[in-house]
């Protein structure tokens, strides 16, 4: 065969061989991307529960983008990818360390319940007892006045270099184009499949077919593609107001249900009016001082902030770090349980409430309840709470209060976000229960929140977390910065409703005082005490400490919910600062299917 001819032939030969690849490549199913729950490296960090979102943040980083401009990518990003999880239909708490100020900021984006909401709206006339809960989760009864997009133009406007619609771009384009469904995805969606498939625009979007979407398929939503492009055009004003506006509050006030829609799907009180008066409000963080580190996180309306920090106080007298495995434990959870018995005592909306903040944060107060600690034996719950009045004394009684039921939903997601000017956020967004009220804003492609549920549904005078018109449910996300000198050490969050706190103070406490690494401690088995009879426990805590905390009194209870299958306990997005200027960025191994974590210059893994 001549040179010219065996050219020819192999040019012929590739050209079969790259139509043969094309074609198998086509006939393959689409793969989702690879999650990597630890990443080592510089420029920059992302980390969150999806790898797509994860994706997006680091990829506005490399294009220069700085932190709050990749936070607020990843999490719209999230509301395509999470969608029963976060998304514009709610709100959420952002928290934010900017190198240049060296100061910690936040900014309180949490939905606020409609003027038209009544004291009593959850109680049922007829016996007066609160509707069931699962009634007042899927209706409009629910859905509060959603701060997300709020939270993201103040943040962006603040602190970013992008403008909204840049922000918005990315996670536009990834509705438009979808994503791989994974089991995480379909499982969730089939948990709530009986109450989706009696909201018609939310059967239509997420039951194609009456079923969830079969894993490795691809799920888009063009409605909400549409919706990201038309507020990038016009700004926030086309969320508050106009049209979209409209469509939110008459969904909210006639819930769009099927003709045979077995839940009773009530009417809620949002308006347009509400809608328009919507405020995010700027508050200054809670601080603790921890093993000679500073911690921050988000005051009330948020409890998280305050009850992680008053934990932490109640901890410190006692030395964790000396502790045997099971006494560290132990002690863990009593601590948890004394800040959670003040936190229902004390803490709800400050526009309502006098919360005394600064009391529940200071030392005296946590030395005051860490002196009730037995080192052998658990106390009994529920305890009183404790009298956070600046006096205090040694082993102080507490002030017996009543015990309300926690229907916090176990739902939510939490993202971290660092760039290569030191900037770091952590942000925690939810729209409450997986999958939210459950009703999808017809044409629009997002669920909006059921995020009112947090209220007591029992009007009581003493309750601070009681239904009141324009008052901001309170909330348990905890959002958290630590910092070492002034400079950023940590940061993580979590969802888990009430057990977002513990699971904050637990990979903490790991962290700081038991010897693990970042990654061990996001990974190591939860369990969860938040001043009830029993420990609510993931099932691998309780094969692991059950025979050594018993002797204490501790009784564990397997964790989960009626809304999910799946028995863990939050998932963590953590970043570490390491010496030398490297980042470490740390998700969940296996819980919600496993988190994804990045670096924009990765040298861990290669």
């Amino acid at each position: 065969m001549t040179p010219k001819k065996l050219v020819a032939s192999l040019s012929a030969g590739a050209l079969v061989l790259s139509v043969l690849t094309a074609s198998n490549a086509a006939a393959r199913p689409p793969q989702p991307p690879v999650k990597t729950p630890t990443s080592i490296g510089f420029g920059g960090a992302v980390s969150s529960v999806d790898p797509e979102a994860t994706k997006v943040g680091l990829d506005v980083l490399r294009r220069g983008g700085n932190a709050v401009d990749a936070a607020v990518a990843t999490a719209a990003a999230l509301g395509v990818t999470e969608p029963y999880s976060a998304g514009i239909g709610g709100g959420g708490y952002f928290v934010y360390y900017s190198a240049k100020k060296r100061k910690v900021h936040t900014i309180d984006g949490r939905e606020s319940a409609p003027a038209g909401m009544k004291i009593d709206s959850f109680v049922n006339p007829a016996t007066g007892q609160p509707y069931p809960f699962a009634q007042l989760v899927t209706s409009g009864l629910s859905v509060g006045v959603p701060g997300t997009l709020a939270t993201w133009d103040a943040a962006l406007r603040k602190w970013g270099s992008l403008s909204l619609g840049k922000a918005l771009k990315p996670a536009a384009e990834l509705a438009d184009r979808g994503f791989v469904v994974d089991q995480t995805f379909r499982g969730q969606t089939l948990d709530n499949k009986a109450r989706f498939a009696q909201i018609v625009p939310t059967a239509r979007l997420f039951l194609p077919n009456g079923d969830a979407p079969q894993v490795g398929s691809v799920f888009r939503n063009p409605d909400l593609a549409d919706t990201y492009k038309l507020i990038g055009k016009k700004g926030l004003s086309a969320f508050y107001g106009g049209k979209l506006a409209a469509e939110m509050a008459a969904t909210a006030q006639n819930p769009p249900k099927t003709a045979d829609a077995v839940l009773p799907v009530f009417p809620g009180h949002l308006t347009t009016t509400d809608l328009a008066k919507y405020r995010v409000i700027d508050r200054a963080p809670t601080k603790v001082r921890y093993d000679g580190l500073d911690v921050y996180g988000m005051a009330p309306s948020s409890s998280g902030g305050t009850t992680v920090g008053e934990a932490l106080n109640i901890l410190t007298p006692q030395h964790l770090r000396q502790m045997s495995t099971p006494q560290a434990l132990h002690t863990y959870l009593e601590a948890s349980a004394l800040a959670f018995a003040d936190r229902g005592a004390y803490v709800g909306d400050p526009a309502y409430v006098d919360v005394p903040t600064k009391e529940l944060l200071s030392r005296g107060f946590g030395a005051e309840r860490s002196c009730l600690i037995n080192p052998t034996t658990a106390l009994t719950k529920p305890l009183p709470a404790g009298s956070p009045d600046g006096s205090y004394e040694r082993c102080a009684s507490g002030v017996p209060t009543a015990q309300r039921p926690d229907t916090e939903g176990l739902s939510t997601t939490h993202l971290v976000a660092a760039d290569k000017w030191g900037n770091v956020v952590s942000y925690t967004l939810t729209i409450e229960q997986t999958g939210g009220s459950g009703i999808t804003v017809p044409g629009r492609g997002f669920l909006l929140n059921n995020e009112l549920t947090d209220f007591s549904a029992v009007p009581n005078e003493s309750d601070p977390n009681r239904i009141q018109p324009g008052k901001r449910p309170r909330s348990s996300m905890s959002p958290t910065i630590v910092l070492r000198g002034g400079k950023p050490f940590l940061a993580l969050g979590s969802p888990g409703g009430s057990t977002i706190i513990t699971t904050v103070l637990q990979t903490l406490t790991n962290r700081l005082d038991r010897g693990m690494t970042l990654p061990q401690a996001v990974a190591a088995p939860r369990a969860s005490q938040r001043n009830t009879a029993t420990v609510t426990a993931e099932p691998s805590f309780i094969d692991a400490y059950e025979t050594a905390l018993t002797p204490y009194g501790h009784v564990l209870v397997p964790s989960g919910d009626a809304f999910t299958s799946a028995a863990e306990i939050g998932a963590v997005a953590a970043l570490e600062f390491l010496p030398g200027g490297a980042i470490l960025a740390a998700a969940e191994p296996t819980r919600r299917g496993g988190g994804s974590a990045g670096t924009v210059w990765e040298v861990y893994p290669r």
